[in-house]
């Protein structure tokens, strides 16, 4: 029998990324990487903290950590290793109270120290885990293929409760006035009380729905595998408008100001007005756009499979610069102390200034991939990557 849990919503952490056996090169010359409870008694809005508490580290996931990133790097502090089952890693990690929290393809949540890399404890769900985990107060949120969402202890993992879909939950949750909010290849869009572990609406779109969740000023923002990127009342569900792309909307919007930014699989990437949903402008890269945006410094920064990081003006659009690596960018860039992080299918791990998208370090690890996304705190950066291992830079 499952427990009802009452939660209170207090701060959390979130930060992805990837990597393998390693070299690490700082403003382009190279030298080879050393290795180095109480639950809930109400709930209220949930506040960012300042190392965010879910993917994309806030709730109009801007991707933007309001912590020490990492401008000059030592190397590797650790890596962790999963019981991979599959060489994909999407799972993005979420850093809380020095514990970074995780999933992975081998079906598992784990909670790792974040200082040591030495095993907290793992939660087994029934397939593989790509969602990103969110903590609120205590409780862990994350998504699996076996179609349920999972609440989980977060001092010692084990099941508070789960909510079951009809379909594999790509989705990463994301939480507000005690709400949690996720999409499902059902089609259906969910808002569960976290109190109650009941469901308080559904909205059924016209795909499947593996974007997460950005919520903004009583709006929740999410896209579809039907094209469309929909605005719903985030306390009844009632749609407020969805705007229509030329493809799959994979990519996770983020909210900044009267905008909603946000990629397309029809290469494009979109910037709509928050209220109206009617398009502000949009720049065509030269491939599809899985990569979810950062928005920062009067910019917007994402990916492209045509290998490039884009940075272009917040409010007209415009190219303020691109930089380019040697395979598809996947990975959701973060934002901290002034760089910019993610990594790209070449297999490198990049730090870029902001401002001027220079170089200023990079991380290479063989021979795996790295789709996960970046996360900031504790004084280093953590990612997933396809060989399995989570990583910790400092």
């Amino acid at each position: 029998m499952k427990r009802i849990v009452l939660i209170k919503l207090l701060p959390m952490s979130v930060l992805l990324l990837s990597a393998s056996h390693c070299i690490l090169s700082v403003d382009e010359q190279s030298a080879e990487a050393p290795y180095t409870r109480t639950l809930f008694e109400s709930t209220t809005s949930l506040q960012s903290s300042s190392t965010g508490t879910m993917f994309r580290a806030d709730l109009e996931h801007t991707g933007v950590y309001q912590t020490s990133g990492i401008k000059h790097l030592r190397g590797l502090r650790w890596k962790f290793k999963t019981e991979r089952v599959i060489e994909a890693w999407f799972s993005s990690p979420t850093i809380m109270d020095k514990i970074v929290y995780v999933g992975s393809d081998d079906g598992n949540l784990y909670a790792v120290d974040a200082i040591t890399g030495t095993e907290r404890w793992r939660f087994k769900t029934g397939d593989v885990v790509y969602s990103s985990p969110a903590v609120i107060g205590g409780v862990v949120l994350v998504g699996s293929h076996d179609g349920n969402l999972y609440a989980v202890d977060a001092g010692n993992g084990s099941e508070l409760w789960r909510f079951k879909t009809g379909n594999r939950v790509y989705s990463s949750p994301a939480a507000s006035a005690g709400i949690v909010y996720f999409g499902s290849a059902d089609t259906n869009f969910y808002a569960v009380d976290l109190a109650t572990r009941l469901e308080k609406w559904r909205f059924k779109a016209g795909g499947l729905i593996e974007s997460s969740p950005a919520l903004a000023n009583g709006a929740v923002y999410f896209g579809s595998w039907d094209y469309h990127l929909y605005s719903l009342d985030a306390e009844t569900g009632r749609e407020r408008w969805r705007f229509k792309t030329g493809y799959r909307v994979l990519s996770s919007p983020a909210v900044a100001g009267r905008s909603v930014y946000f990629g397309s699989m029809d290469g494009n990437f979109y910037a709509v007005d928050a209220q109206t949903g009617l398009e502000r402008w949009r720049f065509k890269t030269n491939d599809r756009i899985r990569s979810s945006p950062a928005v920062a410094g009067g910019a917007v920064y994402f990916g492209s499979d045509d290998g490039c990081l884009y940075a272009l003006d917040e409010a007209t659009g415009q190219l303020r610069w691109k930089f380019k690596t040697g395979g598809k960018v996947i990975s959701s860039p973060s934002v901290a102390s002034g760089l910019i992080y993610f990594g790209s299918l070449d297999a490198y791990f990049y730090a870029l200034d902001i401002r001027t998208g220079r170089l200023k370090w990079k991380f290479k690890r063989f021979p795996n991939w790295m789709r996960s996304s970046p996360a900031v705190g504790d004084g280093a950066i953590y990612f997933g990557c396809d060989d399995g291992y989570l990583y910790a830079l400092h």
